[in-house]
């Protein structure tokens, strides 16, 4: 089998501990590749070169650095079926969805192609008697990224374009499960002419996290992930002086108001629950149903949800592909068993769902519950797979308090066609990216991604103008001069140099 090793310095390497990991293919349930599991050694390798690296890379000019990235999106795009043959092979996506990753993930490298102006300071003529003021913006050094499984292309794009325009140096440590992405963005920035050693890559598991977190050289670690984890690596790299942003997990409603455009919002609703096979932060997982909205939308769910196309992503009529590992599929089953125990009204079972071609793929059909109530498991846990849940609930204040008095504060939306209802509910709930007829409402690269409550931990969101201020910092600068000299003149046009 292939093995999928490190990059590090600018040549891939392999480990040295002699561990790896198995790499499968969701929809086949066996593994195609293996993946290098690193050490502190192969950790402090890569920090090392990257710290190497900085000095030349900071000192490069915001537009010579923002050329190498425009080179690079023009690979990204040339590339983008490989990526998306990757995702498919190692995580279960269809290709359809595959592409529109690697397409959001662009996005933000077009975002920091526009790094001159967003590191631009301020300046204040004459702020006291023959003395100027301004402030600039300059890189931290080496930083890291943590990656979570289910954007192995995308959320990496999410860290790095933007960290590497502000002159900072990279280390990507990608979920072990779906690794092959993390080399390919190795390759295109290389050959984009991106100096050795800006760049690196550090396969691996907990002991690889324990050891960026640790490491005294690393200034700042980027993670996307559940929250437990997101909790660890932002207390521990705090602990050891880091500045850490971390995007925890995830209870995404959407409110069904009476008066909404119901076969728009079942549109919404079935992509937002079952597309990716929910495994995604911002999945809807719980429907907000609000007086008689409740029956015509069950009614209709129902049928949307029994009727989904299931199978490998390469099948081109796929709608949903498998979820990423047996385990996986597993406790997503348990979960919807103990609905049931717990009194919920199972409307759809998508448990022990068989692909004809794939017998031993970890695929979970689609499944909707009913009468769902807030002290249910299946309301309470982040079951990242495609079990969407029904609250039925008399107005949209009860919805609002049910949503607030939730842990977590990622994403919401509401489906009405109200404008005054969608004004308040905007203003009232307490959710850091909210949708008006939108269900997914991530924002593109020229705003900022984040949750509130238990799904942010840190003081940043993630790219957009706070991923600029996150992988900065701020300098002040005050200057007098006692005199001027002329340096000369110069007659040619002027230019960077």
């Amino acid at each position: 089998m292939e093995t999928i090793t490190h990059y590090i310095g600018g040549s891939t390497a392999d480990t040295s501990s002699g561990r790896y990991a198995d790499v499968y293919n969701p929809a086949l349930g066996e593994p195609v590749a293996r993946v290098a599991l690193g050490t502190a050694g192969e950790v402090d390798a890569a920090v090392q070169a990257a710290h190497a690296a900085f000095p030349a890379w900071a000192d490069t000019p915001p537009l010579a650095r923002a050329r190498i990235l425009a080179k690079y999106l023009q690979l990204c795009q040339q590339h983008t079926e490989d990526f998306a043959a990757m995702l498919t092979r190692e995580h279960g996506k269809t290709l359809a969805d595959a592409r529109g990753e690697v397409a959001r993930g662009i996005e933000v490298v077009e975002f920091a192609l526009g790094i001159p102006q967003l590191l631009k300071g301020e300046f204040t003529d004459q702020i006291a008697r023959g003395i100027d003021a301004w402030s600039m913006r300059q890189p931290l050094g080496v930083v890291a990224g943590i990656t979570p499984f289910n954007f192995p292309v995308m959320v990496p794009m999410w860290m790095f374009p933007v960290a590497l325009a502000c002159g900072n140096t990279f280390v990507l440590k990608p979920s072990e499960r779906d690794p092959s992405p993390s080399l390919l963005h190795a390759r295109l920035l290389k050959q984009a002419g991106l100096p050795d050693g800006v760049f690196n890559v550090v396969q691996g598991d907990k002991v690889t996290v324990d050891a960026l977190l640790e490491h005294p050289v690393v200034q700042a670690i980027s993670f996307v992930g559940s929250t437990p984890i997101a909790e660890y690596i932002y207390a521990k790299g705090s602990a050891h002086g880091k500045r850490v942003q971390a995007l925890g997990g995830a209870k995404n409603h959407a409110v069904v108001m009476p008066d909404a455009d119901m076969e728009m919002a079942v549109d919404a609703l079935m992509g937002a629950a079952y597309g990716s096979a929910g495994e995604r932060c911002m999945a809807i997982s719980v429907v907000a149903a609000v007086g008689d909205a409740a029956d015509r939308l069950v009614d209709a769910l129902e049928r949307r949800t029994a009727a989904l196309k299931i199978g490998d992503g390469t099948a081109l009529d796929a709608e949903m592909g498998p979820v990423v590992t047996r385990a996986a599929q597993q406790r997503i089953e348990k979960l919807i068993g103990e609905g049931v125990e717990q009194g919920a009204k199972l409307v759809v079972d998508g448990r022990g769902h068989k692909v004809a071609d794939r017998p031993n793929g970890f695929f979970v059909g689609g499944t909707l519950f009913d009468h769902v109530t807030p002290e249910m498991s299946i309301y309470k846990e982040e079951i990242f797979g495609p079990v969407l849940c029904v609250v039925r609930l008399p107005d949209v204040g009860s919805a609002v308090e049910l949503i607030n008095r939730n842990e977590y504060g990622n994403g919401v939306a509401i489906f009405t066609r109200d404008g005054g209802v969608a004004r308040e509910f905007v203003r009232q709930i307490q959710v850091g990216m909210v949708g008006v007829n939108v269900p997914l409402p991530v924002p593109m690269a020229f705003n900022s991604f984040g949750g509130w409550k238990r799904s942010l931990f840190g003081d940043h969101h993630a790219y957009g103008p706070e991923g600029v201020r996150f992988y900065t910092r701020h300098k002040a600068v005050m200057q007098r001069w006692p005199n001027t000299a002329s340096a000369g003149a110069e007659f040619a046009f002027p230019q960077m140099k």
